[in-house]
């Protein structure tokens, strides 16, 4: 029997699959484009070539979830995918729910990404979904598309959990009931969820993503010329880029330095004075460094990135985009004495033994900081404001000095 009179059932789940592979899911284009070349008439021609790949096979590019039964403690299942450009055309990447079915409730999705936020985020199982990257450049570069389906065992919210299983049973006793009585009857899932990914010609147009400052690329800065430098000195620094989506009509970037240079230290209390009057060689403008700002990178990660609450069990972040969803986990966090944790080989500019203060504020006499828990993992948590952390600002750079 399930912990506080929950309903013991029998559950079987069917992983997540990928549909037949499809001649559309290769696509094969040519388009010429006027360029120069030796001879006026002479016209260049670029190829079109993404290939969708699961295990090294090719897959179509449209996905299916679809589980036949979910119970609290399932283990989590992970499908990835790998959008292969073949071409010599950069490709923009993204993706969009088409279908939901959860329970035999058909879901209307009119807007894709507030479908994903409550698929992650509003159900005692949680759906996550995500590309590692929204574009993928020519000539062999990729980007993963990753899908995580869990249900944590241990909840805070009891009554949900019992809830939603004795819906899952009923709607399985209904589902095996018509099979009986019908021969052909197909038997339902109980979660059907079809999510389109799409690849398009990459234009450089305003509101692209400008795909010159991905997030985590790597860029020397000099911090007192205010501009990109190649040798490393006192002043030019390595420096990552932290926006989680940089667009092309955005005129700056922002700059995380590397954690392992030389900054000012102090409480939670020195954290502004120390922000704008330390490293005064630094000619550049510089703002805190806050948790929105982690977590948009962290929540990337639909396996490893998890809160993680005292007892109780470990949840995946998940989606963050929705306006108001990262405010809302950080009140989760902070009201349940929670945590963030992240693993930080995918994420290696984010991870220090030392402790790092953010600006955000945890609760009452703690502040948000960011430290290594061990050699795999760091965590972003709640410490007294009077511990001495280290105070590391984010430069502002202007993307024309780059």
């Amino acid at each position: 029997m399930l912990k506080n009179g929950k309903r013991s059932f029998k559950f079987k789940i069917v992983p997540l699959f990928f549909l037949a592979v499809s001649l559309i899911s290769i696509s094969l284009a040519w388009f010429a484009y006027s360029g120069l070349a030796k001879v006026e008439t002479e016209i260049d021609v670029k190829t079109w070539y993404i290939e969708f790949q699961k295990n090294g096979e090719a897959v179509s590019n449209n996905i299916v979830i679809s589980l036949d039964e979910i119970y609290p403690g399932m283990d989590t299942v992970h499908e990835s995918v790998k959008i292969l450009n073949k071409g010599d055309t950069d490709a923009k990447l993204s993706y969009q729910i088409v279908s939901a079915n959860i329970l035999g409730e058909e879901k209307s999705v009119t807007d894709s990404s507030f479908e994903e936020d409550q698929l992650s985020q509003e159900y005692p199982f949680h759906i996550n979904m995500n590309l590692s990257k929204d574009f993928a450049k020519s000539e062999g570069n990729y980007s993963m598309f990753d899908l995580s389906v869990s249900w944590p065992y241990e909840s805070s919210h009891d009554d949900i959990d019992s809830e939603w299983g004795n819906k899952a049973f009923q709607f399985q006793q209904e589902q095996l009931e018509k099979s009986s009585r019908e021969e052909n009857y197909q038997v339902q899932p109980s979660i059907k969820v079809v999510i389109s990914v799409k690849a398009e010609q990459y234009l450089e147009e305003g509101e692209s993503r400008d795909i010159r400052f991905d997030t985590g690329d790597l860029i020397l800065y000099d911090v007192s010329k205010h501009e990109s430098c190649t040798q490393l000195s006192d002043t030019c620094i390595r420096t990552h880029v932290l926006d989680s989506n940089n667009l092309l009509s955005d005129q700056t970037v922002s700059l995380l330095p590397d954690f392992y240079g030389s900054y000012a230290s102090g409480s939670y209390g020195d954290y502004q004075s120390l922000l704008s009057s330390s490293l005064p060689n630094w000619n550049v403008s510089r703002r805190g460094l806050t948790v929105q700002d982690i977590l948009g990178i962290i929540s990337s990660d639909v396996l490893s990135s998890q809160i993680v609450t005292p007892n109780l069990s470990d949840r995946i972040i998940g989606d963050v985009s929705y306006p108001t969803r990262p405010n809302q986990l950080l009140e989760q966090v902070t009201s349940s004495g929670a945590y963030f944790r992240y693993a930080h080989n995918s994420f290696t500019y984010l991870s220090t033994n030392s402790c790092i203060w953010t600006q955000s504020e945890y609760s009452g006499d703690m502040g948000f900081a960011l430290t290594k828990i061990d050699d795999g993992h760091s965590k972003i948590y709640g410490e007294n404001k009077n511990t001495s952390c280290m105070i590391i600002p984010v430069i502002v750079a202007d993307k024309d000095t780059l």
